[in-house]
Protein backbone atom coordinates (compact mmCIF):
# COMPACT_ATOMS: atom_id res chain seq x y z
CA UNK A 1 0.00 0.00 0.00
CA UNK A 2 1.66 3.53 -1.14
CA UNK A 3 -1.35 6.08 -0.96
CA UNK A 4 -2.44 7.50 3.06
CA UNK A 5 -4.85 5.67 4.91
CA UNK A 6 -8.28 7.14 4.54
CA UNK A 7 -9.17 9.22 7.79
CA UNK A 8 -12.42 7.08 9.05
CA UNK A 9 -13.42 10.80 11.04
CA UNK A 10 -13.03 12.75 8.31
CA UNK A 11 -16.85 13.43 7.92
CA UNK A 12 -17.47 13.49 11.35
CA UNK A 13 -18.36 16.88 13.38
CA UNK A 14 -15.90 17.64 15.70
CA UNK A 15 -16.38 16.61 19.69
CA UNK A 16 -16.99 20.44 20.34
CA UNK A 17 -20.42 22.35 19.99
CA UNK A 18 -21.02 24.84 17.49
CA UNK A 19 -20.65 28.27 18.94
CA UNK A 20 -23.96 29.98 19.02
CA UNK A 21 -25.42 32.74 16.98
CA UNK A 22 -23.28 35.75 17.85
CA UNK A 23 -24.83 38.97 18.99
CA UNK A 24 -24.98 41.94 16.35
CA UNK A 25 -25.29 45.51 17.68
CA UNK A 26 -28.02 47.44 14.80
CA UNK A 27 -29.46 50.43 15.34
CA UNK A 28 -32.63 51.41 17.41
CA UNK A 29 -34.27 53.70 14.64
CA UNK A 30 -35.01 50.63 12.38
CA UNK A 31 -38.04 48.54 12.42
CA UNK A 32 -36.73 46.40 15.62
CA UNK A 33 -39.09 45.28 18.64
CA UNK A 34 -37.52 47.07 21.36
CA UNK A 35 -39.82 46.19 24.74
CA UNK A 36 -37.11 44.16 27.31
CA UNK A 37 -34.29 44.17 24.72
CA UNK A 38 -31.06 44.79 25.62
CA UNK A 39 -29.78 48.22 24.51
CA UNK A 40 -26.36 50.24 24.34
CA UNK A 41 -26.77 54.00 24.92
CA UNK A 42 -24.08 56.59 23.92
CA UNK A 43 -22.54 58.64 21.02
CA UNK A 44 -20.06 57.82 17.91
CA UNK A 45 -16.67 58.99 18.76
CA UNK A 46 -17.40 59.24 22.58
CA UNK A 47 -18.44 55.73 23.90
CA UNK A 48 -21.38 53.03 25.00
CA UNK A 49 -22.74 52.24 27.92
CA UNK A 50 -24.55 48.45 28.50
CA UNK A 51 -26.48 46.43 30.79
CA UNK A 52 -29.49 48.28 29.70
CA UNK A 53 -32.49 47.58 28.84
CA UNK A 54 -35.44 48.93 26.38
CA UNK A 55 -39.01 49.29 26.55
CA UNK A 56 -41.15 50.80 23.16
CA UNK A 57 -40.63 53.97 21.97
CA UNK A 58 -42.33 57.20 23.01
CA UNK A 59 -42.89 60.25 20.73
CA UNK A 60 -42.75 63.19 21.75
CA UNK A 61 -43.68 66.09 19.70
CA UNK A 62 -41.62 65.71 16.86
CA UNK A 63 -38.62 63.79 18.65
CA UNK A 64 -38.53 60.05 19.13
CA UNK A 65 -37.10 58.48 22.73
CA UNK A 66 -36.76 55.23 24.29
CA UNK A 67 -36.97 54.94 27.83
CA UNK A 68 -33.94 52.88 29.20
CA UNK A 69 -33.81 51.06 32.40
CA UNK A 70 -30.51 49.59 33.79
CA UNK A 71 -30.56 45.26 33.92
CA UNK A 72 -31.05 44.87 37.41
CA UNK A 73 -33.84 47.71 37.35
CA UNK A 74 -35.68 46.07 34.21
CA UNK A 75 -35.55 42.35 35.83
CA UNK A 76 -36.85 43.95 39.15
CA UNK A 77 -39.81 46.17 37.87
CA UNK A 78 -40.82 43.16 35.86
CA UNK A 79 -40.49 40.12 38.49
CA UNK A 80 -42.07 42.78 40.93
CA UNK A 81 -44.53 44.51 39.40
CA UNK A 82 -43.20 48.06 40.50
CA UNK A 83 -42.31 51.34 38.53
CA UNK A 84 -38.76 52.21 37.90
CA UNK A 85 -37.14 55.63 36.53
CA UNK A 86 -36.55 55.30 33.19
CA UNK A 87 -34.33 57.84 31.32
CA UNK A 88 -35.93 58.99 27.76
CA UNK A 89 -32.58 58.95 25.45
CA UNK A 90 -33.56 59.98 21.77
CA UNK A 91 -33.48 56.99 19.34
CA UNK A 92 -30.54 57.84 17.67
CA UNK A 93 -28.20 57.16 20.04
CA UNK A 94 -29.95 53.82 21.41
CA UNK A 95 -28.47 50.16 19.72
CA UNK A 96 -30.38 47.40 20.08
CA UNK A 97 -27.70 44.01 20.69
CA UNK A 98 -29.96 41.23 17.90
CA UNK A 99 -28.99 37.68 18.03
CA UNK A 100 -27.09 37.10 14.30
CA UNK A 101 -27.40 34.43 12.24
CA UNK A 102 -25.29 31.13 12.67
CA UNK A 103 -22.48 31.81 9.72
CA UNK A 104 -21.38 27.82 9.46
CA UNK A 105 -17.87 28.76 9.50
CA UNK A 106 -16.23 28.12 13.20
CA UNK A 107 -15.04 31.34 14.69
CA UNK A 108 -12.11 32.97 13.95
CA UNK A 109 -9.34 32.21 16.27
CA UNK A 110 -8.64 35.20 18.59
CA UNK A 111 -5.51 37.05 17.12
CA UNK A 112 -3.19 38.15 20.30
CA UNK A 113 -2.66 41.30 21.13
CA UNK A 114 -4.69 44.69 20.83
CA UNK A 115 -8.24 44.29 18.96
CA UNK A 116 -9.35 47.91 16.76
CA UNK A 117 -12.92 49.13 16.37
CA UNK A 118 -14.43 51.61 14.40
CA UNK A 119 -15.66 54.18 16.83
CA UNK A 120 -18.37 54.59 14.79
CA UNK A 121 -21.10 52.04 16.00
CA UNK A 122 -20.40 49.64 19.33
CA UNK A 123 -18.40 46.75 18.86
CA UNK A 124 -19.45 43.40 20.21
CA UNK A 125 -16.88 40.61 20.44
CA UNK A 126 -17.72 36.96 18.95
CA UNK A 127 -18.66 34.46 21.27
CA UNK A 128 -15.83 33.02 23.64
CA UNK A 129 -15.53 29.35 24.83
CA UNK A 130 -15.09 29.90 28.32
CA UNK A 131 -12.44 27.60 28.67
CA UNK A 132 -10.42 30.47 26.46
CA UNK A 133 -11.77 33.38 28.85
CA UNK A 134 -9.57 34.33 31.85
CA UNK A 135 -12.64 35.06 34.15
CA UNK A 136 -16.41 34.38 34.00
CA UNK A 137 -17.73 34.78 36.89
CA UNK A 138 -20.82 37.49 36.94
CA UNK A 139 -19.99 37.27 32.78
CA UNK A 140 -22.62 35.98 30.40
CA UNK A 141 -22.98 33.06 29.38
CA UNK A 142 -24.87 30.72 26.82
CA UNK A 143 -25.24 27.48 27.30
CA UNK A 144 -25.00 25.39 24.17
CA UNK A 145 -26.58 22.02 24.32
CA UNK A 146 -26.30 20.39 20.70
CA UNK A 147 -28.52 23.40 18.50
CA UNK A 148 -30.32 24.69 21.29
CA UNK A 149 -29.03 27.99 23.01
CA UNK A 150 -30.15 28.59 26.66
CA UNK A 151 -29.39 31.92 27.16
CA UNK A 152 -29.92 34.98 29.57
CA UNK A 153 -27.64 33.24 32.07
CA UNK A 154 -25.08 34.59 34.17
CA UNK A 155 -22.09 32.61 35.85
CA UNK A 156 -21.62 32.58 39.62
CA UNK A 157 -18.38 31.52 39.85
CA UNK A 158 -15.02 30.65 37.81
CA UNK A 159 -13.79 27.35 36.63
CA UNK A 160 -13.28 24.44 39.42
CA UNK A 161 -13.51 20.38 39.01
CA UNK A 162 -16.75 18.62 39.24
CA UNK A 163 -17.82 15.48 41.19
CA UNK A 164 -17.72 13.81 37.98
CA UNK A 165 -13.80 15.42 37.38
CA UNK A 166 -15.16 17.35 34.65
CA UNK A 167 -13.89 21.16 34.31
CA UNK A 168 -17.25 22.90 35.02
CA UNK A 169 -19.19 26.28 35.85
CA UNK A 170 -22.20 27.14 37.95
CA UNK A 171 -24.55 28.81 35.97
CA UNK A 172 -27.76 31.18 36.63
CA UNK A 173 -30.61 32.96 35.26
CA UNK A 174 -30.47 36.40 34.97
CA UNK A 175 -33.60 37.07 36.94
CA UNK A 176 -31.82 35.04 39.97
CA UNK A 177 -28.58 36.63 39.61
CA UNK A 178 -30.27 40.43 39.75
CA UNK A 179 -32.76 39.09 42.48
CA UNK A 180 -29.64 37.61 44.41
CA UNK A 181 -28.57 41.41 44.21
CA UNK A 182 -31.37 43.12 45.79
CA UNK A 183 -32.88 40.53 47.85
CA UNK A 184 -29.95 38.46 48.98
CA UNK A 185 -31.40 35.45 48.53
CA UNK A 186 -29.02 32.61 46.85
CA UNK A 187 -29.58 31.67 43.47
CA UNK A 188 -30.28 28.26 41.96
CA UNK A 189 -27.64 27.08 40.10
CA UNK A 190 -26.66 24.58 37.64
CA UNK A 191 -23.31 23.19 37.06
CA UNK A 192 -22.38 22.98 32.95
CA UNK A 193 -18.85 21.50 32.08
CA UNK A 194 -17.23 24.43 30.37
CA UNK A 195 -16.73 22.38 26.52
CA UNK A 196 -20.92 23.72 27.05
CA UNK A 197 -20.65 27.27 27.69
CA UNK A 198 -19.29 30.53 25.89
CA UNK A 199 -18.96 34.10 27.00
CA UNK A 200 -21.48 36.02 25.22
Amino acid sequence: MTGPLPDPFADQPDWAPLPPRPIEVVPATGRVELRGRRVLVGLPGLGWRGDLRADERVVQGSRTYVPVIPEHEWYRAESEQVEVFAPLVPVERVWVETVGDRSGAAVPPREPGIRLVSLDAPAHRAPTPVFEADAVAGRRVVHVVGPTEHRDLRAVTETYSGAEGDICVRVTSELEWYRWAWRGQAPTTLEVPVHLLWVE
